[in-house]
């Protein structure tokens, strides 16, 4: 097994990156996309894959101690990084520190300002404050309104927390995937995460992405050392439930297949994973958990959501048609098409759309994450290949149902929606790249085109969509 990312893949992914921008910017000149975003793109493109190649090599023979401290001050430094250099940037873009098109930072940032106000005035009933919102959607305005309460509504200081949380995550999904796959693969699967643009991007905003992912991983890491732990201790499986039920209070359907996930694992889960005696004991804790998620609010929430999947898919797919600047193609989006192709989407846009900077800026950790697809669709032939699947269910229970929620939903093409599954996605595909041969770089030179084809083609249709092509 390898225990680094080889030359030949990061060479080859710099080129081909450099050779689809100019033949997107070439075939579509009209509706070019601006230097500044194609420096954006650059930057994190041929960072990514220059020091995951570097750093793979250098950092494989550190102690596991001296590795973990690497991880976690270089991911500060970078998210660090980011921040200041962002808040800065939209300053001086938009003139206030946010985002293009910043109605979810905005409305985060009202909601905050509210709960903190009602914190100093001595109410504390969230749900009271909060009576225009879902349990599904009060966890991070309730966290950030206590992080106004103690900064005095700092737009400034929740994000520097950011950094710590996306920090730790990194450090948490290196912990998981080296008890799942092994040391190489959890190097690996770390400085992926260390170095993913999306990942760092989110830092520098107000969206509740970064807590979201971090509890996730939390969950996920913490739920399968007590599953793989000789003895069930209570604070174990207590810290577990609290981290689902916090996951609950940022999306609902995450909550839920948190659970679910759990109950796979105790359920189909390798006897050398999961002792039988564990699965007595795992499954009593989790089936008093489904008793208490699946009353009240929580589970009409669920209900709701999965009973009105096909409705709010194709409802959505024709608002983004019929709206004003919309593509005409999106009504023929559909779960057929977006299941087969959710791991690799979103695809970059490398055209110029107005409305749509966000997506140009974060071209490039696109770009970074389709070309990883190879390496994910590699993992799962050798996991179906050698008959592994049921050593590692937790993970993949949660990867492949969160997913599939997506690609049921309004949101499959929203790079933003598919952030919790990111961690996961790259732990795959460290796995896949430990497992790289001299034959796979022959099946690598035929994805490359493909990948060219499809960048193509994509961007294509967000411009004759709109008329414009």
């Amino acid at each position: 097994m390898l225990n680094y990312f080889p030359k030949f893949f990061t060479n080859k992914a710099i080129t081909l990156y450099f050779i689809t921008l100019a033949g997107v910017t070439l075939v579509f000149f009209r509706n070019s996309m601006s230097i500044l975003w194609m420096i954006f793109g650059a930057v994190a493109v041929v960072g990514f894959f220059y020091y995951v190649n570097v750093l793979t090599k250098k950092w494989s023979r550190l102690s596991p101690k001296i590795f973990e401290k690497r991880l976690f001050y270089n991911a500060i430094a970078l998210r660090l990084a980011w921040v200041v250099f962002s808040y800065l940037f939209y300053l001086y873009m938009n003139g206030e520190p946010y985002e293009f098109g910043s109605a979810d930072s905005q409305a985060y940032n009202y909601l905050a300002i509210k709960g903190a106000t009602a914190f100093r005035n001595g109410n504390f009933n969230i749900p009271n404050i909060f009576d225009d919102l879902q349990v599904g959607d009060m966890g991070y305005p309730t966290y950030l309104s206590f992080v106004y309460l103690l900064t005095g509504n700092s737009i400034f200081i929740p994000r520097l927390l950011k950094v710590f949380w996306s920090a730790w995550t990194v450090i948490l999904l290196y912990k998981l995937a080296v008890r799942t796959f092994g040391e190489s693969t959890g190097r690996i699967a770390g400085i992926l995460a260390m170095l993913m643009p999306n990942l760092i991007y989110y830092c520098g905003l107000h969206l509740k992405e970064v807590e979201m992912v971090f509890v996730t991983i939390a969950f996920l890491e913490r739920a399968d050392y007590a599953i793989r732990s000789n003895k069930i201790k209570f604070t174990q499986i207590f810290v577990v439930l609290v981290l689902a039920f916090i996951l609950f209070t940022f999306r609902t359907v995450l909550g839920a297949v948190a659970i679910f996930a759990i109950i796979s694992s105790v359920i189909f889960a390798t006897k050398s994973v999961v002792k039988w005696h564990k699965r007595v004991l795992v499954g009593l804790w989790v089936l008093l958990a489904v008793v208490f998620f699946a009353g009240g609010q929580i589970a009409t929430e669920v209900e709701e959501t999965w009973e009105n999947r096909n409705i709010n898919q194709q409802q959505g797919m024709e608002w983004r048609a019929q709206r004003e600047g919309g593509n005409i193609f999106a009504k023929y989006g559909s779960r057929t098409i977006f299941a087969p192709a959710i791991f690799i989407i979103p695809i970059p846009s490398m055209i110029n759309i107005y409305g749509q900077e966000n997506q140009q800026l974060l071209h490039g950790g696109n770009y970074v994450k389709n070309i990883l697809a190879f390496f994910l669709i590699l993992a799962f032939i050798l996991i179906l290949k050698e008959k592994k699947w049921r050593d590692f269910t937790l993970i993949e229970v949660y990867f492949f149902g969160y997913l599939m929620v997506i690609a049921f939903s309004n949101f499959a093409q929203s790079e933003r929606f598919h952030l919790p599954a990111l961690p996961i996605y790259l732990m795959f595909a460290a796995y896949g790249i430990t497992n790289v041969t001299n034959n796979t770089k022959k099946y690598f030179n035929w994805y490359m085109p493909l990948l060219f084809f499809i960048i193509l083609v994509w961007n294509y249709i967000k411009l004759a969509g709109r008329g414009i092509a």
